[in-house]
């Protein structure tokens, strides 16, 4: 990527990028930014006595002045530096701590963004990349962290300019001449410093992702959920071969970059001894003129190595405000998703008191990148109080159908009605009242059971709903086995004394949360699949029986669950190619009787005994 295209693919400026942190840190942590701005005058002024200070003791010392009014002049001068160091290393502390807090902050809103940004738009893989760099900046890497860098960079770009016209104007005191001579170098060492960037800008983005690649192979073996599957395949071999291939790469590049860092330091260091000859003999050869006193010799001297290293600062911060501005475009703009919850204004009140009636009115979805459509000019209706099985193979469509009917996902064309209200007409946040979904991949977080099912972390729940609840699920005996029953806490990696629910037990978690919100409408995405067909069978006939009234969608791949339903749909590639009770679509004799042939065989003990056999022969 060259330097023109880096530009183009900047979303923000950086002059945009550092207003936004100030007011940023200016509204959630003014401290750090009051603090690190009192540093600028203060460094600024250090900066001018460390310079000043040393000609002013030759002039005392060859002013004809007392020994003891030198001493007591020079003291005086030393307190005020030496004051004015500690005032800066005490504030310093404190503002380091400052910034911690307002990079914690940072890393917070990011996470919220995580759990409301629209999750259709979360699901894609370039989101969630984007997601990962935005939390980069919040942390520190070498002494770096964006997040913070930018605004401490811009302080810094003030204060060496500061310093710069404070040491410019010195020199030109002495003799004007001078300030070309001192600016050569930095001039020179500018054009170093630009080539250097531009290759740095140019291989950003490829070094940045082998980084993100590194970073998730490193994190993948340490997933609990992949410990089995390592040790019995004997993958270490696999892990660690794939840490080098990618360390390798990063550390091609280092090696690179640090040649590249050394040429670059390697000028500046001749530019300077070029710089210092120069402009030490100019000074001698004007102080033996008379042109200059002996103290303004000492002034000058010290100014022009502290205006060559303003200057050089100067350059060095432009620099490091462009790369880091770069990756705060990164955190803007993923904070800057849109979070879809603010759409119509419908009332969903009217709506949660009876069960609902849910349309589909020739709705196709297709997933961001396909080529083609995943849900085809559906229409269908799932009327006040009914049960719905949705079947068909892997790929159908149904999760798919699911989320769009959830409202997780909006339809590419048609449109889905609540009540004959279309969904787009409430606000995001409300519609979402309206479903009580169990999907399949179930995740418990860190909270107690009674937390997790009524979803009200901090108390205040209704325990004996909750109980009756997980007895509904099959989870009760489970539950009054553990010594602190429903107050039990969840993963062991936060509550030393939490319990680890297996697969199917978690799911059996999700769907007494599912009946403790008891919206108008459940929905059931093949959370059963860890169970074997008996128990899920029992699970379904007791949701039968508690969601009775409402309207319900029930997913499964074993047919034989769903044959209570009172209308069964197959979906095949997005579209309902066959839809009737059990009985009628058996009768068909299409694809639905097909496939439910095929699964009951295996449940029949002639035909056990039949491969069992064959087995033998």
């Amino acid at each position: 990527m060259n330097t023109r295209e880096s530009k183009q693919k900047a979303s923000h400026s950086v002059l945009s990028n550092t207003l936004w942190s100030f007011r940023t840190s200016l509204s959630c942590a003014p401290g750090a930014f009051w603090m690190a701005a009192a540093m600028v005058p203060l460094n600024s002024i250090i900066s001018f006595w460390q310079v000043y200070v040393p000609a002013l003791v030759v002039a005392e010392s060859t002013s004809g002045k007392g020994y003891e009014q030198v001493l007591i002049t020079m003291g005086i001068w030393f307190a005020l530096i030496l004051a004015a160091s500690l005032v800066r290393d005490i504030i310093t502390r404190f503002n380091e701590n400052e910034w911690q807090k307002y990079a914690m902050h940072m890393a917070m809103r990011i996470r919220r963004k995580s759990m409301s940004c629209f999750y259709e738009q979360y699901e894609r893989k370039e989101v969630r990349d984007l997601c990962d760099r935005a939390l980069i900046t919040t942390q520190s890497w070498n002494g770096r962290q964006p997040v913070t860098d930018l605004q401490k960079q811009s302080l810094l770009l003030i204060e060496n300019l500061i310093g710069y016209l404070l040491m410019g104007g010195i020199i030109s005191v002495a003799d004007f001449r001078l300030l070309p001579i001192v600016m050569l170098g930095p001039v020179v060492n500018l054009f170093a410093v630009r080539a250097f960037n531009r290759w740095s800008q140019k291989h950003h983005e490829r070094y940045r992702e082998i980084s993100r690649r590194l970073s998730y192979v490193l994190r993948k073996p340490m997933d609990f959920a992949a410990a089995k599957d390592i040790r019995i395949y004997s993958m270490h071999d696999w892990f660690s071969d794939t840490c080098r291939l990618f360390m390798g790469q990063i550390d091609k590049g280092e090696r690179e970059k640090v040649r590249r860092q050394f040429g670059v330091s390697f000028l500046a260091l001749a530019m300077i001894l070029l710089r210092d000859g120069v402009s030490y003999a100019f000074l001698i050869a004007l102080t033996l003129r008379g042109g200059i006193s002996v103290d303004q010799f000492v002034l000058c001297f010290g100014a022009i190595s502290s205006f060559s290293s303003f200057f050089g600062s100067i350059l060095d911060a432009f620099g490091k405000l462009h790369e880091t501005s770069l990756r705060i475009c990164d955190l803007r703009e993923y904070l800057d998703l849109p979070e879809m919850t603010e759409r119509g204004h419908e009332s969903i009140e009217a709506h949660l008191a009876s069960a609902p009636e849910i349309t589909f009115d020739h709705v196709s979805y297709r997933y961001a990148g396909a080529e083609e459509d995943t849900i085809r000019d559906l229409s269908l209706t799932i009327h006040a109080g009914e049960s719905v099985a949705l079947v068909g193979l892997n790929g159908a469509g149904k999760t798919t159908l699911v989320k769009l009917m959830c409202g997780l996902y909006r339809p590419t064309s048609g449109e889905i009605r609540l009540n004959g209200i279309p969904a787009d007409q409430f606000q995001l946040q409300d519609y979402y009242r309206m479903f009580s979904p169990v999907f399949q991949d179930a995740q418990t977080a860190f909270f107690s059971i009674g937390g997790t099912v009524s979803a009200k972390v901090s108390g205040g729940y209704d325990e004996a709903r909750v109980l009756r609840c997980l007895e509904a699920a099959g989870l009760g005996e489970k539950v009054k086995s553990l010594p602190n029953g429903i107050h039990t806490m969840l993963d062991k990696q936060l509550n030393e004394n939490a319990v680890e629910l297996s697969g199917g037990e978690v799911q059996k978690l999700m769907l007494a949360r599912a009946l403790y919100k008891d919206a108008p409408f459940l929905v059931l995405d093949e959370p059963t699949a860890a169970l074997d067909p008996i128990a899920e069978n029992a699970v379904y006939q007791e949701y039968r029986r508690m969601t009775h009234g409402k309207s319900a969608l029930f997913i499964s791949h074993r047919l034989a669950s769903t044959r209570f339903c009172d209308r069964i749909i197959y979906l095949k590639n997005g579209v309902i190619t066959e839809t009737g009770s059990h009985d009628e679509l058996i009768a068909a004799g299409g694809e639905y009787a097909e496939l439910y042939e095929l699964q009951s065989c295996w449940y029949r003990d002639d035909y056990r005994k039949e491969d069992d056999d064959h087995d033998i022969s």
